[in-house]
């Protein structure tokens, strides 16, 4: 099996972005170590605090969060950072080539209870045109992105990354302490008769939202699908990129969550990069999702992403209804 670094030099990455990358793969293999001594560690449960995101912390994505701060903020690539977990932008060097986003934990409600959770990252070329430590820094759309990855913590440890070719996947080796390409290249299966949503919102949704879901659930063209859910995006979507299905979290009318839950930066695009490269859909309301030109920082977004007939369908699904909808409320 093939090492990490060398799958990267064949794929001629920047040696800085390699040199960034290994950075931070380095907090993740420590992430991964405090993971696995679960309350051994200590860091089970729930700290008094509140991240920006109106979410109790726990105490893990506190631990996660500073790794993968200090790390990066150490290396000379780094110009600034955003994370999940912090209100503003964080300066790092003025000279830096490269701006990184991160969620340090992806699925943190899976914490106490041993499941599925993982690190969601993704890199930027720095903006010549705006102060190295200012937000509009982040302000790309997607398809800009120079890497995107994510490290699922589990049974095993496995890295999901792209650098703008194929979407690869590495197992983390506890042996020697590397990642080792195991596959080459993940390909999404174009149909599935699997989808990813919480169905426990169901109330919130619009009305075209739930016609589709009433008609997936009854209707005999859509006749064996199957609900998974594991209630972490990163973990729904590595079995979308490992055999197929639609991970789908829309908007609702829920305070708050008038755009959805997703955030733009630190999940949908990074995850929209890797479900492209690995042959999939990922679209917002149907627009791609890497053609977003954010306006804030935490900025959220309604998702569908995966196989690409299922995730087509939906969207066709939803502009149909919601153009018979306005056809209907005009005649009236």
């Amino acid at each position: 099996m093939k090492r990490l670094i060398p799958i990267l030099k064949q794929d001629k990455v920047d040696t800085d972005l390699i040199l960034l990358i290994r950075t931070i793969l380095a907090a993740s293999k420590e992430i991964a170590f405090r993971v696995s001594q679960g309350e051994l560690a200590g860091i089970l449960g729930s700290t008094l605090d509140e991240n920006i995101q109106g979410e109790i912390q726990k105490k893990l994505d506190v631990v996660a969060n500073q790794l993968l701060k200090d790390m990066l903020l150490d290396d000379d690539n780094v110009a600034a950072i955003a994370s999940e977990e912090e209100p503003d932008v964080v300066p790092g060097h003025q000279h830096g080539k490269y701006i990184v986003a991160f969620d340090p934990l992806d699925g943190s409600s899976n914490i106490d209870v041993n499941g599925q959770i993982g690190t969601i990252f993704t890199i930027y070329p720095v903006r010549p045109d705006v102060p190295f430590n200012c937000e509009r820094q982040f302000a790309q759309p997607g398809h800009q992105q120079v890497c995107a990855g994510y490290v699922l913590y589990g049974p095993s440890s496995l890295l999901v990354m792209s650098t703008g070719g194929p979407t690869r996947c590495y197992t983390l080796d506890l042996t020697h302490g590397g990642y080792l390409l195991t596959r080459s290249e993940m390909q999404i299966p174009t149909d599935s008769k699997e989808f990813a949503v919480n169905m426990a919102n169901y109330r919130y949704w619009a009305d075209p939202v739930r016609g589709y879901f009433n008609q997936l659930l009854s209707h005999p063209n859509f006749a064996n699908s199957t609900l998974r859910w594991n209630a972490a995006m990163v973990g729904d979507i590595h079995r979308v990129l490992s055999r197929g299905g639609m991970f789908v979290y829309p908007e609702d009318s829920r305070v708050g969550n008038e755009n959805g839950k997703i955030r733009l930066l630190y999940e949908a695009n990074p995850l929209a990069m890797l479900v492209e490269g690995a042959g999939g859909i990922a679209t917002a309301s149907g627009q791609r999702i890497l053609s977003i030109h954010p306006d804030s920082l935490h900025q959220r977004v309604p998702v569908a992403m995966g196989s690409a007939s299922q995730v087509a369908v939906l969207n066709q699904y939803l502009h149909d209804r919601a153009f018979d909808e306005s056809t209907t409320h005009s005649t009236n």
